[in-house]
């Protein structure tokens, strides 16, 4: 066997429900690096050492400007990406009092979507995977 390092990720994404039970969808900037223009839940990496709810309501509030509430992990995926590299991604459900949404550089638009209009953009299979489990 070779003795070649191998990377392994963790990264996390949140399902953000509002009070009329829609949920927020994103679309990734030009300048991003993975899908530029595809639609995107709020998450990022964790960083070494964090704990994923500290990791998790970070990536929230850069992304979005959200205060959320009952954070709640609830499914888990896995995959070996293009790179050779072994990635787990924790899902979460999470609410917002407010629709006042305040994008960082990594998103360009959002808005405030059911889960079967959120099926129909454009976005990864792993979101989508998510979101359908979150339908039944």
């Amino acid at each position: 066997m070779e003795n070649e390092t191998k990377k392994v990720g963790v990264s996390q994404k949140a399902i953000i429900f509002n009070s009329d039970n829609e949920i927020l969808a994103l679309r990734r900037s030009s300048t991003h690096q993975f899908k530029p223009f595809t639609w995107d839940l709020p998450g990022g990496d964790l960083d070494f050492g964090e704990e994923p709810l500290v990791g998790i309501s970070r990536e929230i509030k850069e992304e979005t400007g959200l205060e959320i509430i009952d954070l709640t992990p609830f499914d888990v995926d896995s995959r070996i990406n293009g790179n050779n590299e072994f990635w787990v991604t924790i899902a979460y459900i999470a609410f917002s009092e407010s629709v006042n949404v305040y994008l960082s550089y990594e998103h360009d638009e959002f808005k405030w979507v059911t889960l079967k209009q959120f099926l129909k953009l454009e976005s990864s299979e792993k979101l989508h995977n998510f979101v359908k489990k979150l339908e039944k």
